[in-house]
């Protein structure tokens, strides 16, 4: 087994833009057509897919939060220093 997972994620600037897109996500909305309307990387070209990571290459409360999800699962609201991601995990 790969100790390296994919994951995809959102991000926003603040909590409440956050809270919103985690609502249209519970409401079955696509991840990757809101990871292209709202995210504020360049993963928003490609649904906010991250491509393969393992642990200690992304901000650790990120990192924590992508690693405890099951495949396909969403995350709640993780923030860091770069503002509010919600991850989903791809594989």
């Amino acid at each position: 087994m790969s100790n390296k997972i994919r994951c995809a994620h959102i991000l926003v600037k603040n909590e409440a833009t956050a809270q919103e897109v985690l609502g249209k996500i519970k409401a079955g909305e696509s991840f990757a057509k809101l990871a292209e309307q709202y995210s504020l990387d360049g993963s928003r070209k490609h649904g906010g897919d991250l491509g393969l990571f393992g642990r200690g290459e992304m901000v650790k409360p990120f990192e924590e939060a992508a690693f405890k999800l099951n495949k396909g699962d969403v995350s709640n609201i993780v923030k860091t220093e770069f503002g509010y991601h919600i991850i989903k995990r791809l594989e």
